[in-house]
């Protein structure tokens, strides 16, 4: 693929101009982050193991009818995505308590919740994404009621349909984030939701089922260490660890 220009940079992620008119190419960084961008560091092979990561979670949930950006993978470290609209706001599913919820309500890590609780957040690095209402939300115009009607919905399905397929790989899905975008179906001559960014140990808490170990970020948070074999590991039990394990790949050159 032919290099392209550069359309934003994230925290863990680099977007690019795509192929064709619609279209970007996400790439995934090494780079790690914690406590809204307060810490910082690498965790080596990263970018490789969430790019496999969630491609395989994006087309499992592709095959049950939630509708998301992603297109195909590229290469070790890219995938052609959909280019959305991102609505600004960061969708949290919790099963378990754990992080922030525990310290906000005292609740001790590891309690199962007497039900899912889905929780909203508004993203702005600069104001450390402050947790809002439905209220917040339509009245400041980031998504329509309709929206949120729809984001809830499909946030309970991926959350109904990821906690069984990691519960059959021995891990405890204990809570994750999500984020949706507008995309423009000609057919429809209307705007719909799709789920975008990724989905990987980065946004998501998992928990081996009998011991509790955690294989995901809080690794990086926690200075627990085995942080890039936690990854592995979840890559391991899909059954999508790259042969001979992650292995690094130049991220694409920028075309001025």
């Amino acid at each position: 693929m032919a290099r392209r220009r550069q359309i934003y940079e994230g925290k863990a992620k680099v977007l690019f101009e795509g192929p064709e008119p619609g279209t970007l190419v996400q790439y995934f960084k090494d780079d790690a982050t914690a406590f809204n961008n307060q810490k910082k560091g690498t965790i080596t092979g990263k970018g490789v193991l969430n790019n496999r990561i969630s491609e395989f979670l994006m087309q499992r949930l592709g095959d049950i009818g939630v509708p998301t950006h992603f297109i195909r993978r590229l290469n070790m470290r890219e995938q052609l995505v959909r280019e959305v609209e991102i609505i600004p706001i960061e969708v949290v599913v919790r099963n378990v308590a754990a992080g922030s919820l525990s310290k906000r309500f005292g609740i001790q890590e590891g309690t199962v919740l007497p039900r899912s609780i889905v929780e909203y957040y508004y993203k702005s690095d600069d104001l450390n994404d402050p947790m809002v209402t439905e209220e917040h939300i339509t009245a400041f115009g980031w998504a329509s009621i309709q929206d949120l009607d729809e984001m809830m919905s499909l946030s309970l399905r991926v959350n109904d349909y990821l906690s069984g397929l990691f519960l059959g790989i021995g891990l405890k899905l204990v809570d994750f984030k999500l984020e949706f975008g507008r995309v423009y179906d000609d057919q429809t001559d209307e705007m719909h939701l799709v789920l975008a960014d990724e989905i990987s140990p980065d946004n998501c808490r998992l928990w081996d089922v009998k011991t509790n170990e955690r294989l995901d970020k809080d690794r990086f948070r926690r200075d627990m260490g085995g942080v890039e074999e936690a990854y592995q590991e979840v890559a391991r039990r899909l059954g999508i660890l790259p042969e001979g394990g992650p292995r690094d790949i130049q991220g694409p050159a920028v075309l001025q």
